[in-house]
């Protein structure tokens, strides 16, 4: 589990995530404000966590900017341990966090994860 540990702080200072870990499973809990399960791209590679997210933000006519600190795109990538795959995994978007459901297994293949709404 260290892997994804150390993975968890090499995220931009923008994302906040917490990890989980049952006999069976990870859990990667990640907070994504403005995000939806159909702006959400999450795929394990090569054994890593990738995400790609597209937040949608509303600007009230009568504003305008002064600072804009809040990124609309989000790409992530974390390094996950020897015995976390994709195969299988689950994702669900409820509120703006992402729960990511990654089994374990002896080996991790490539596989893309859906999301869907909660």
């Amino acid at each position: 589990m260290s892997a994804l540990r150390d993975a968890l702080r090499d995220l931009p200072d923008a994302v906040f995530a917490d990890l989980l870990e049952s006999e069976d499973a990870y859990l990667v809990v990640v907070d994504l404000p403005g995000a939806t399960a159909d702006t959400v791209d999450a795929r394990v590679d090569d054994g890593k966590l990738r995400l790609e997210v597209q937040r949608e933000k509303d600007l009230p006519d009568e504003f305008r900017y002064l600072r804009e600190n809040r990124s609309l795109f989000l790409d992530a990538e974390l390094r996950l341990p020897p015995d976390a795959t994709g195969k299988g995994a689950e994702a669900t978007m409820r509120r703006g966090v992402l729960e990511l459901t990654l089994p374990k297994t002896s080996t991790a293949p490539d596989e893309r994860i859906p999301v869907t709404d909660a």
